[in-house]
């Protein structure tokens, strides 16, 4: 029973057509038996002849600061593991029955998985989501200062500011309020106001201005902006 030689073609045909189906010499996870047979191979094979047993050398070398802690009995030799017949039997036939099969570098779908390391994972994207969807949304806001300009200095400023103040909408708060000399006895009226960028467009409560406030407003200029 078990590996005879790993120095040989044959030899190491053999290890590969017992890692066509199986991630792991025995078992379902890592053991004293991957250790055993990792520390028998005189290097790491090729990956274009030996794909499977290149996956798995890699794997278990991966493991390599551990394999004291690695289950299994560890003063078996790796002649004790694997098929139950001599490698250099095995492994013509083997490599003739997969030679036209598709290369596959990971494995074989039809691996069996172990249940407790599926579960792990499964339970972790679980919490990795539900951490994500309770995350909460940043939202966008803008501290804008808006000029109001009247048509003449007749214009009665306290109901266009009254108008303004007026205008509400889901994401819009209005602020201070100032009057500015621009000269010729007219004042505009300069007004802080915080939007919420997905809900407030700024052409369109200017276009608001101009339309319903035409009796007071001439025109009005976004002076200055700030993300907050």
């Amino acid at each position: 029973m078990g590996f005879s030689e790993f120095t040989s073609p044959a030899g190491l045909q053999g290890l590969e057509a017992h890692l066509v189906h199986v991630s792991y010499i025995e078992g379902f996870t890592p053991s004293q038996a991957d250790v055993a047979v990792f520390k028998a191979l005189p290097s790491a094979p090729d990956a274009a002849t030996y794909p499977h047993t290149a996956r798995w050398y890699k794997h278990i070398q991966s493991f390599e600061a551990e394999h004291e802690t690695l289950a299994g009995d560890a003063t078996k030799a790796y002649t004790a593991y694997g098929p139950s017949t001599s490698a250099g039997a095995t492994a013509p036939a083997a490599a003739a029955a997969d030679e036209d099969d598709d290369l596959d570098l990971f494995g074989s779908d039809d691996e069996e998985v172990d249940p407790e390391a599926e579960a792990l994972k499964q339970k972790r994207l679980a919490e990795y989501a539900a951490k994500k969807a309770n995350k909460p949304k940043t939202i966008a806001k803008s501290l804008v200062t808006l000029d109001v300009k009247p048509w003449d200095d007749e214009t009665d400023m306290k109901e266009l500011e009254a108008f303004v103040r007026s205008i509400e909408k889901p994401g819009l708060v209005w602020g201070l309020s100032k009057l500015v000399p621009i000269g010729y006895g007219i004042k505009k009226l300069q007004m802080t106001t915080v939007i919420e960028d997905e809900l407030v467009s700024l052409d369109e409560l200017q276009d608001q201005l101009a339309e319903e406030g035409e009796e007071w407003i001439q025109s009005s200029d976004v002076a200055a902006m700030a993300k907050i």
